[in-house]
């Protein structure tokens, strides 16, 4: 338990400019910051931080709220948690002890697998810089790599016993369940013999953006071709290692200040790198970039520039990577480093200002660079030089700017002894073949939410029942949103389709059912609604704001207030503020199946009430009310799965 003296000191002290900064690159747009939403994907910024009044606010997925929430949110924290995250970043001392077995087993299965992950750096650490063992072996090997003392500290690098049980039963018997060593991968639970998977290797600590531990990559120091040289903690609920980039934690400041990113392939890359003080640099960890990769990149800046190494294989598996970063509008260059060379060797033989020297010298535009190596692999051969040149303008296609596209074209023109007219041709054919594609796989996927959001009818028999309480919310999506398109069908051909709006799909949920507000003024604007619909008109909001009715005029201004919040889309004003599809989509149908659900439970409760007054004799009325009881736990099941919730019999 924190106490509130401490708690007000943490908020006063957590300034929302500098806690959302450490993960979002920010802007200033006149009094506010602007960015990249943390929360959902977006190229165009909608993320404001307003400093004045201290919160922030997405107008894209439409998450708000202060320096707390924002951690809560972001790091999926609970709000003690999210408190201890802001007073660790603002050297504010909590007095708190360790957590005790019991501890751990009240806190949640994910802030468990976060304490434990972080449990076991710290012993890996110790390790590694007090047991005999690890000083002889692992502390070893960092030196010979070259690493200090305080990079080794920096980085939190450690060391696994030899003894594959080392580690398993030091965590149990501090009282860590074996139930999330297992989960974050640290202990495999094998035929009911429990051992330590990264065993006898130096660990390399994954850190998130927050600087929290949440995986590890091992690597082994014998010489044994039937163990892998470096082994990974598996997937988790904490770690998908398509989310993470190895040191962004420690790169991101710099990151940001030098407006630029460097992207190698391993560990001991960047640690290499931050030694000899570039320190803006990131790895893949072998793994082909992704577009959560490449995001969590842009958030801090447009520039990237990859270190390749001499392997002029491991280059080309790459390039499609790379059109994925060009595909997010990123500026991408390339530094490759001599033969035999990679940024961890070449690092240490090079002085700080000789190495920047090298990367600013030999930094290439990477369609330049693409297209003269592949030139020279194609020389003088027709067919190679034709692939050549349509995987050239298959990456210029993806580019998102045309200014940029012509440019490059122009470019690649000269250089390759190409007319621009037949790049353009090219170009063009591949992004409608692109926008076609987008189209089916979203015609497709339009279809599929559309079957899902269809809601299941309610029971003939039901009369006479309401959810007034769920009556405002659909009220409010239908004159708020009635006009916007919900869902599309199919057309005549696959690229046609006739849209669905959120209207539509209201009206004819309601009605199809039979069913009938029981709130009067939630009723009017419903039939008012509907008579308009059906001389295909759509009111306005001033048609309700200036109803003759005085209580529909008053519901209608609470409506359209700043205040009100339908679900988890906002209103301002009477002016709809723009939300992404999905939430409509997700939203409405769970509003309609909430209210539908509140009537059938209703209804069991009457049924169960009906059934308690009949006598043991009245056996025909006493089956029909059992099989309406059946039928109506049943619809009950159906709309408890489609609006997500879980329903206990």
């Amino acid at each position: 338990m924190i106490d509130q003296d401490t708690v007000n000191k943490i908020i006063d002290s957590a300034e929302i400019i500098d806690v959302v900064q450490d993960f979002v690159h920010l802007k200033r747009r006149g009094v506010n910051f602007l960015g990249l939403c943390p929360f959902h994907g977006e190229k165009t910024p909608s993320f404001t931080v307003s400093p004045s009044k201290g919160i922030y606010k997405c107008f894209g997925c439409g998450k708000a709220g202060n320096s707390v929430g924002f951690i809560m949110e972001h790091e999926q924290l609970s709000y003690p948690e999210a408190l201890k995250y802001l007073a660790k970043k603002y050297q504010i001392e909590i007095k708190e002890e360790e957590y005790s077995a019991e501890q751990v087993e009240q806190k949640n299965h994910r802030e468990s697998m976060m304490i434990v992950t972080a449990f076991a750096q710290k012993y890996f650490s110790k390790i590694l810089n007090t047991d005999t063992e690890g000083k002889a072996i692992g502390l070893s090997y960092f030196k010979e790599r070259g690493f200090s003392k305080e990079t080794i500290e920096k980085f939190q690098l450690g060391y696994s016993p030899e003894k594959r049980t080392a580690f398993t039963e030091h965590a149990t018997k501090n009282g860590y369940k074996l139930e999330y060593l297992s989960s974050t991968g640290l202990t495999i639970d094998k035929n009911d013999y429990q051992f330590d998977r990264f065993a006898g290797r130096v660990i390399f600590p994954i850190h998130a953006l927050s600087g929290n531990p949440i995986a590890f990559g091992g690597r082994i120091l014998k010489s044994d071709s039937k163990m892998a040289k470096y082994l990974n903690s598996p997937e988790s609920e904490i770690y998908h290692k398509s989310n993470v980039l190895y040191g962004i934690y420690f790169a991101k400041r710099e990151i940001v200040k030098q407006d630029k990113c460097y992207m190698v392939e391993g560990y001991t890359d960047v640690i290499s790198m931050h030694q000899a003080g570039i320190e803006n640099v990131v790895a893949s960890s072998g793994t082909s970039l992704t577009v959560n990769q490449i995001m969590l990149v842009k958030r801090f800046s447009d520039n990237l520039t990859i270190l390749y190494d001499g392997d002029a294989a491991g280059i080309k598996a790459s390039f499609r990577g790379i059109d994925l970063v060009l595909e997010q509008g990123m500026n991408v260059k390339v530094v490759l480093f001599p033969d035999g060379e990679d940024p961890d060797s070449f690092s240490k033989k090079m002085s700080k200002r000789e190495l920047k020297e090298f990367i600013n010298e030999n930094e290439n535009d990477f369609i330049r660079f693409k297209t003269g190596l592949l030139l020279e692999d194609a020389k003088n051969d027709p067919v190679k030089r034709s692939r050549l040149i349509s995987d050239i303008v298959r990456s210029i296609a993806v580019i998102p700017d045309a200014i940029t596209r012509s440019v490059y074209i122009k470019e690649c023109s000269d250089l390759l002894d190409v007319q621009e007219d037949a790049l353009y041709a090219e170009s063009n054919r591949l992004m409608f073949q692109k926008k076609e594609e987008e189209r089916k796989r979203a015609f497709s996927e339009t279809q599929q939410q559309l079957k899902q959001a269809q809601s299941t009818p309610l029971p003939g028999f039901i009369e006479d029942v309401f959810a007034e309480v769920n009556e405002k919310e659909i009220v409010s999506f239908l004159i708020t949103y009635g006009d916007m398109e919900l869902f599309s069908e199919p057309g005549d051909d696959p690229f046609s389709s006739n849209t669905i709006s959120v209207a539509e799909y209201i009206i004819n949920e309601i009605l199809n059912d039979d069913l009938e507000f029981k709130n009067l003024v939630y009723k009017q604007i419903f039939e008012d609604y509907t008579s308009h619909f059906k001389r295909e008109e759509i009111p306005d909001s001033k048609f309700f704001v200036n109803h003759p009715d005085e209580k529909i005029r008053a519901l209608a201004a609470d409506i359209f207030s700043e205040d009100y919040k339908a679900s988890a889309i906002w209103t301002k004003g009477g002016k709809k503020i723009e939300t992404p599809d999905k939430t409509l989509k997700e939203d409405v149908p769970k509003a309609i199946n909430s209210y539908k659900l509140k009537i059938i439970q209703q209804a069991i409760k009457d049924n169960e009430i009906q059934l308690k007054k009949l006598l043991p004799g009245q056996i025909e009325l006493i089956n029909m009310l059992l099989e309406q009881k059946m039928t109506l736990n049943e619809t009950k099941r159906k709309l408890a799965e489609e609006t997500g919730n879980r329903i206990i019999f």
